[in-house]
């Protein structure tokens, strides 16, 4: 394994240490991205982050950190919501796809309260306000409705995550998503990046879907959700 593939073991730390550096709340031990735009926060040393959760946990009351914390926390101030454990799953190549419907990158104002608006329908509680102008959304649009959604999240100097992988139930099982994601890779990898991607590991059609389009399981990572009492 290389030094910059190590780098996905703490990919919030890295993404706020690299490209996303101008989104950081930087503490001690912690660095947190700012809650209108994700409500991630991870940590280079263990030792006294708990304070910086504490610190953290003053601008917001729901958030994620990523990383085996959950011994740390105070119960008596925060709670652990639950711990999220997913499968970080790497592309190392691109996959090949015909790409039959039109996607637009999401720049407007309406545009972006559409994204948000069909996220928080289908998975609240990750999207924020700003969240899209952390990378390239893209969407699928019918009847001027969006109904499909993905793009990219935390950005490191060579890698890129691939989120909000998102369909309106309606237009479930069309193939939407396979488009968005060759779309989105197929920008990633034209910067020398590599794609990878956070799935529940309960989530096992997504992660059938993803197998298929060639992403592999890198390692499994939690996110712990943590609320303010």
């Amino acid at each position: 394994m290389n030094i910059e593939e190590k780098k996905l073991d703490n990919p919030v730390w890295n993404s706020l240490n690299e490209i996303h550096s101008r989104f950081c709340i930087d503490y001690e031990n912690g660095k947190f991205y700012k809650p209108d735009y994700c409500p991630f926060g991870g940590f280079f040393n263990l030792m006294n982050f708990e304070d910086d959760i504490e610190k953290y946990a003053t601008n917001v009351n729901n958030f994620y950190v990523v990383g085996n914390i959950a011994a740390l926390v105070q119960k008596d101030k925060l709670i652990v919501n639950k711990n999220l454990v997913c499968n970080q799953m790497v592309l190392k190549e691109p996959f090949d796809i015909e790409i039959k419907e039109h996607i637009y990158e999401l720049k407007s104002y309406n545009q972006k309260k559409d994204l948000y608006d069909l996220v928080n329908f289908v998975q609240p509680g990750y999207f924020n306000k700003k969240t899209s102008d952390l990378g390239k959304y893209f969407g699928m649009y019918k009847n001027n409705k969006l109904i499909a959604t993905t793009g990219e999240r935390m950005k490191m100097n060579k890698f890129t995550e691939v989120s909000a992988v998102v369909t309106h139930p309606d237009h479930s099982g069309k193939g939407y998503a396979k488009q968005l994601i060759k779309h989105t890779t197929e920008q990633i990898f034209r910067e020398n990046k590599v794609p990878y991607l956070h799935v529940l590991e309960s989530n096992i059609g997504a992660i059938k879907l993803y197998e298929k389009l060639g992403f592999s399981t890198r390692r499994k990572i939690s996110f712990w959700n943590l609320i303010r009492k």
